[in-house]
């Protein structure tokens, strides 16, 4: 799946669910199809749950761990440009600590 499109498309449905209670309804009942209604499709081999935080209850999503050695193989490619500066290209928090190594930065 490319979750690139879905992520640029979060904040939207997001801001979408929140201005309209039958969306999030839909979109908590039927997550694909609801996105489909807004022209994103989700493959069919791909599970798409949908949580909603609240006073109470707060949902920590861990991404998936991209493949570090792939990584590593563009760096190598382009001549170690990437190099570490306290990883303030994302302004998240890696824990990056200005090494000068190659930044592995899992913000992206």
């Amino acid at each position: 799946m490319n979750s690139a499109l879905l992520l640029e498309s979060s904040d939207r449905v997001i801001a979408k669910a929140w201005a309209d209670e039958d969306f999030k309804a839909a979109l908590k009942a039927d997550p694909k199809k609801a996105l489909k209604s807004q022209g994103i499709e989700v493959p069919e081999d791909v599970t798409l749950n949908v949580f909603e935080n609240s006073e109470k209850v707060f949902n920590l999503v861990l991404p998936r761990l991209p493949d570090l050695a792939l990584a590593g193989e563009a760096l190598d490619q382009s001549g170690g440009a990437a190099r570490c500066g306290g990883c303030g290209g994302c302004g998240g928090g890696c824990g990056c600590s200005g090494c000068g190594g190659p930044c592995l930065c899992l913000c992206v």
